[in-house]
């Protein structure tokens, strides 16, 4: 793959990573713990390694070339991103609420994180309709490595951005409980929109 196919990448990538959602909530309400917010991003990047691996694999081809098995995801994670949003919304989060939310071990944790990237609709949206878009055939590189490589780019992104949002949660909002609930209400407000959109949009079809 060359360079500008893979800065076109990027640049699109980076966009759906710094568009708040449930990953931001996520990693919001794991700064706002007093541990260590690396198990609650870990857990996201994992849900997106089961992704890159199912691509890798060919079997995220398979899936977009199948609209009723994509409508049915998407549905799935556009009304669990919504359900999320509600939450978030119904219970702004403060250390307290955090720490209950999240449960109390680093396995709970992550495997939360897991759940939520990986009905995640933006992963749907980025593996089953972006992901072609940036593979060439006509190149030497194997389409597997190709996805791979994609894969890889999304979860170094997600990482950097998730511990970022989570740590500067913990420095900025922590100590300002008002700030942290008017965050999280934008961010639940935020999953409620996209999951809707996402469901009129695939609905409508």
């Amino acid at each position: 793959m060359d360079t500008t196919t893979l800065a076109a990448f990027l640049a699109v990538d980076l966009l759906l990573v710094f568009t708040p959602g449930a990953d931001w909530a996520y990693a919001i309400s794991a700064g706002l713990r007093d541990r260590s917010v690396v198990p609650a991003v870990a857990g996201l990047i994992a849900g997106y390694a089961g992704y890159t691996l199912l691509a890798v694999a060919g079997l995220v081809v398979l899936v977009a070339s199948s609209p009723t098995v994509l409508t049915v995801l998407t549905v799935a994670g556009a009304c669990y991103l919504i359900w999320l949003g509600w939450g978030v919304l119904r219970q702004p989060a403060d250390v307290a609420a955090s720490q209950e939310a999240m449960g109390t071990s680093r396995v709970q944790i992550m495997l939360k994180g897991a759940g939520i990237s990986g009905l995640n609709p933006k992963a749907l949206l980025l593996y089953f309709s972006l992901f072609p878009q940036f593979i060439d055939t006509a190149t030497g590189w194997p389409v597997a490595a190709q996805t791979g490589l994609l894969g890889t780019l999304h979860m170094t992104a997600c990482a950097v951005v998730y511990l970022a949002v989570g740590v500067l949660a913990r420095t900025v909002l922590k100590a300002r409980p008002t700030a942290a609930r008017a965050v999280t209400r934008a961010s639940g407000a935020m999953m409620i929109v996209i999951g809707g959109f996402l469901l009129a949009e695939r609905l409508a079809r």
